[in-house]
């Protein structure tokens, strides 16, 4: 029995000796895992503790470039705020500048349309005053369908003339259509014609005149054809109606190349082109 108990507590020791160097064999180990841990811990902590002063003294830097960067766009902005204002202005000067432009285009339009019905009325006058004096100067031919004497035919064209020059148009227009009506075949029928065409004209009823040239074509040796043709465009032209008027100034053009409106003709079409 007792032999049995001392083998019971032999073999408990032996076990628990087997035991202690299990346990004193893993705790060394264990130990030695700490140690290790412990010395990666302190590398790391190392390292972020160099990573950390890094950041310190990279910050103020960070700090100092975002700040400039943000006054950079601060400026950025400003200069874009002025540069954009400029624009506007600009584009407003611009703006001001074509509309001062068109009007000074229109203003000049509109003074080169006075100057030229001016220089139509200075011509006219002057054609009036000359055949008046062509007239008093020269002997009429008679007439066998006339119904008064070529004198006083010569008379009442000078004094329908005179109407006319006198601004007296009512007058000289019902002078002019009796001499027309009177007397169609005398030699200044087709000029009576015309002035009355002329009369119409100067009282800005254009249509009327219109008409009234147009007759002028119909009296056969007029002299009087030229000057009615451009005095077509003229009425085209004073009515707006600027594609016709080219259209009449043309055909002075191409049917008259010898008369002495040619130029003018021509003129009054580059005139109108550039109003387009």
């Amino acid at each position: 029995m007792k032999i049995c108990h001392i083998r019971y507590i032999s073999s408990f020791l032996t076990f628990f000796l087997y035991m202690s160097n299990i346990v004193t064999a893993q705790d060394n180990n264990t130990v030695r895992e700490l140690r290790r841990l412990n010395s990666k811990i302190e590398k790391q902590s190392i390292q972020t503790d160099s990573l950390d002063a890094q950041i310190r003294l990279l910050l103020p830097e960070l700090q100092n470039a975002l700040s400039a960067n943000l006054k950079a766009k601060e400026q950025t902005d400003s200069v874009a705020i002025v540069l954009i204002n400029r624009i506007n202005t600009i584009q407003n000067k611009m703006r001001l500048i074509e509309d001062k432009a068109a009007y000074i285009d229109s203003v000049n339009f509109e003074i080169l349309a006075q100057l030229v019905m001016i220089e139509n009325k200075i011509v006219t006058l002057t054609n009036s005053f000359t055949e008046m004096y062509k007239l008093k100067n020269t002997t009429s031919k008679s007439s066998s369908s006339s119904q008064i004497s070529p004198e006083q035919y010569k008379k009442n064209y000078i004094d329908a003339l005179s109407f006319y020059q006198n601004a007296e148009f009512d007058k000289a227009v019902n002078l002019f259509i009796k001499l027309v009506q009177n007397d169609p075949s005398n030699e200044l029928a087709d000029n009576s014609q015309y002035w009355l065409a002329e009369c119409y004209y100067t009282m800005k009823n254009y249509k009327k005149a219109i008409n009234e040239f147009t007759k002028v074509f119909s009296f056969p040796a007029t002299d009087k054809d030229d000057d009615a043709q451009l005095k077509l465009g003229h009425c085209y032209r004073s009515m707006g109606n600027n594609k016709k008027a080219k259209e009449e100034y043309q055909r002075l053009i191409d049917y008259f190349p010898g008369s002495e409106f040619y130029e003018k003709a021509q003129q009054s079409i580059k005139q109108l082109n550039i109003q387009e």
